[in-house]
């Protein structure tokens, strides 16, 4: 995401947090920290240290985010991550390079 946003100005991603804890038995209690963070910027630094392995604060908030994006995800069908979801409904699940997601981008835009 940080390449093809580097390569365009016109591109945005929304992030949901969507913690496979049966994988990974920390990542809803991350993943909420990550939400409850007030800062985009810091919410981001936050998800590349919980990446690189690294300790994250405990959330400081309640919040029901993290359910309601995995009941959306369950209802969609959606059951790993990465999952993007074009603004045409249509998704890609799985890494994707850079070059290949701005192709894919702007053929659902037209």
């Amino acid at each position: 995401m940080k390449k093809v946003l580097s390569q365009r100005n016109d591109i945005a991603f929304y992030l949901k947090m969507m913690p496979l804890v049966s994988l990974h038995p920390e990542a809803y209690d991350k993943s909420k920290a990550i939400v409850c963070e007030e800062s985009n910027e810091k919410a981001i630094k936050m998800l590349e240290d919980v990446y690189a392995k690294k300790s994250i604060p405990p959330a400081t908030c309640e919040t029901k985010v993290v359910e309601e994006t995995l009941r959306l995800a369950q209802t969609l069908g959606i059951s790993g991550t990465p999952t993007i979801v074009f603004s045409d409904g249509s998704r890609a699940s799985g890494a994707v390079k850079a070059e290949q997601l701005i192709q894919l981008i702007d053929q659902k835009a037209q």
